[in-house]
């Protein structure tokens, strides 16, 4: 049956879905299904479709609505499924918007848009704003365009100015911006950690989920790091931390959407192929990703690739 969630109800592990292509560029259905079935069996407590890791940012309308669809379908209720909305124009994200929003949703992550311009503060927030008029589906503020970055400031004055922003993913390198989020949020905002190499203290500082692109390569093994930080243990975090640090510096390069769906492969989910013009992974990284993961996961879980 379909069920929303609230903001509130988004915590923990929500990894974005990668997208199997066909070498053709098709969206390969059955190997989504696939994909999602293997993300709910690790126990992940959420989805992203259509996020960066999703290549949402070369999606089609049309496509973002199937994939979301098909995630809802295989989700089923179980856990809540966020579509993600990058767009660079406030025109086309309404477009995104209301492609999903009847589909069993229960927020949205949208960008800031991205075409090599900065918008000014006000704009930003119209942008926002705009967006939210047209659905009652929460936003989350994808913080991620390196030339677009919004400041804590920024974010802050939208979560309290703009009804129907519910909070933030917070990308990049930027520790303390996340911790500048966290000191300023009000007990209903949701702040969101996508700092792939600084997870563990992200964790640690009271992020209420994460959604990274490391969620989608190893969902278990961070599904195991979120509960050793939520018991106390921080022996076992901080090496599981320096384990999936050593990961992430195999997976981190420009392809790292295609480096992810590799890891994926390893463990056994069909990811399909990567939309040109991004690389395919290199001998060198598929024999560094085997290195490090084979220290995450036990090598009899793995299935080769």
């Amino acid at each position: 049956m379909t069920k929303t969630f609230s903001p509130a109800d988004i915590q923990g592990i929500v990894p974005p879905l990668v997208t199997p292509f066909t070498e053709d560029g098709v969206l390969d259905e059955k190997s989504l299904r696939s994909t999602i079935r293997f993300m709910l069996n690790q126990g992940v407590h959420g989805l992203v479709a259509g996020g960066s890791s999703g290549e949402g940012y070369s999606l089609t309308t049309g496509e973002l609505a199937r994939i979301t669809e098909i995630a809802a379908e295989e989700i089923d209720g179980t856990v809540p499924l966020v579509a993600g909305v990058i767009a660079n124009s406030t025109r086309d994200a309404i477009a995104k918007v209301r492609a999903v929003q009847k589909l069993g949703i229960s927020a949205l992550q949208v960008t800031p848009s991205h075409y090599i311009y900065k918008t000014d503060e006000e704009s930003m927030l119209r942008h926002f704003r705009e967006i939210a008029a047209e659905t009652d589906i929460p936003i989350l503020i994808y913080n991620v365009i390196p030339w677009n970055y919004l400041s804590p400031a920024l974010l802050l004055r939208a979560m309290r100015e703009i009804p129907g922003v519910a909070g933030v993913k917070q990308s990049a390198g930027d520790l303390k911006s996340l911790a500048d989020l966290m000191i300023g949020a009000q007990p209903g905002d949701r702040i969101f950690a996508a700092v792939d190499s600084l997870l563990y203290p992200c964790m640690v500082l009271g992020a209420h989920g994460v959604i990274s692109i490391l969620t989608t390569a190893v969902p278990g093994a961070l599904i195991q790091l979120w509960d050793a930080v939520k018991r106390g243990d921080h022996i076992f975090a901080k090496d599981m931390h320096e384990r999936l640090l050593r990961l992430w510096n195999a997976i981190y390069a420009d392809n790292r959407v295609a480096t992810t769906k590799f890891t994926l492969a390893l463990q056994g989910a069909p990811t399909g192929h990567t939309l040109r013009p991004v690389a395919a992974v290199t001998a060198a990284q598929q024999a560094a990703i085997r290195e490090a993961l084979s220290q995450v996961i036990p090598p009899e879980q793995l299935k080769g690739a």
